[in-house]
């Protein structure tokens, strides 16, 4: 993998933080488990709780939320696929603000050249979804949605009825067509200056790596910095932060945290 596979994998675990969230329920195989849990743990240096479970066939994305049931409660719940990436600057204060919207769902709208290749959704000019379909041939709108979803606790019950694609999977579409029928789903645009990759190919991978080495390099910042985000939403102390980065003081990520804990970042 390219030399910033690290915050690729943190990156979902980053956003659900800056949405101000602290209890995570990872899915993934049985075969890449251990490797999780052993670069995250349970979350517990972060101030948060991180639990897992597996998904034993691949069911479809929604199935997520059935393998979840029981952790998710009575909560409402977000959900965002592993190989996703998010970028910008006012992207926490859209995600905190989205997060307060106790009675509809929420997914997202990005502009894209070629919306042919991805899932489309149409929008009304309330920003209510009004379609949405795969891949279309010929696309009623040019906004892809990303794979983040903020959902009512209803999604559990909504997953439960759906059927099988064509394919033998329960589609995160599915999902969203349920929500439309109940005219309970949002679109929140992703406007200029924000960035979305989705890493699910070698060369997307490579591109977003390429992307997140240019901001790094060129700002001294890190994207997808756990660490940093737990030290300003004040689920870690100071010294929690500064004794994480003696561990890794031979690398550029372990320098930037010992900054951050002396000051020395904005």
């Amino acid at each position: 993998m390219p030399v910033y596979d690290k915050p690729m994998i943190y990156y979902p675990i980053y956003v659900l933080m800056e949405t101000g969230i602290r209890e995570i329920l990872i899915i993934t195989t049985s075969r890449d488990q251990n490797l999780f849990k052993n670069l995250l743990g349970d979350g517990s240096q972060w101030g948060m709780r991180i639990e897992y479970k597996i998904q034993k066939e691949p069911n479809g994305i929604a199935e997520a939320f059935v393998i979840g049931e029981e952790f998710i409660g009575k909560d409402n719940v977000v959900l965002i696929l592993g190989d996703n990436l998010f970028y910008g600057g006012n992207l926490k204060d859209t995600l905190l603000e989205v997060n307060k919207r106790e009675d509809v769902s929420t997914i997202f709208g990005y502009r894209v050249k070629d919306p042919r290749r991805y899932g489309v959704v149409e929008i009304d000019k309330n920003g209510n979804a009004i379609s949405i379909e795969e891949k279309p041939k010929e696309p009623k709108s040019d906004l892809a949605v990303p794979g983040l979803y903020f959902y009512t606790n209803d999604v559990i019950q909504i997953v439960k009825k759906i059927k099988p694609s064509a394919r033998g999977e329960l589609e995160i579409t599915s999902v969203n067509e349920e929500y439309m029928k109940m005219k309970k789903l949002k679109v929140e645009k992703l406007g200029r200056g924000m960035a979305w990759f989705d890493t699910g190919t070698h060369d997307a991978l490579i591109e977003t790596a390429s992307f997140v080495q240019t901001i790094q390099k060129r700002q001294g910042l890190q994207i997808c910095c756990p660490e940093e985000i737990a030290f300003e939403n004040g689920w870690i102390t100071r010294k929690q932060l500064k004794e994480m980065s003696k561990k890794m003081l031979k690398n550029d990520y372990g320098n930037f945290l010992k900054d951050l804990s002396e000051n020395n970042v904005d």
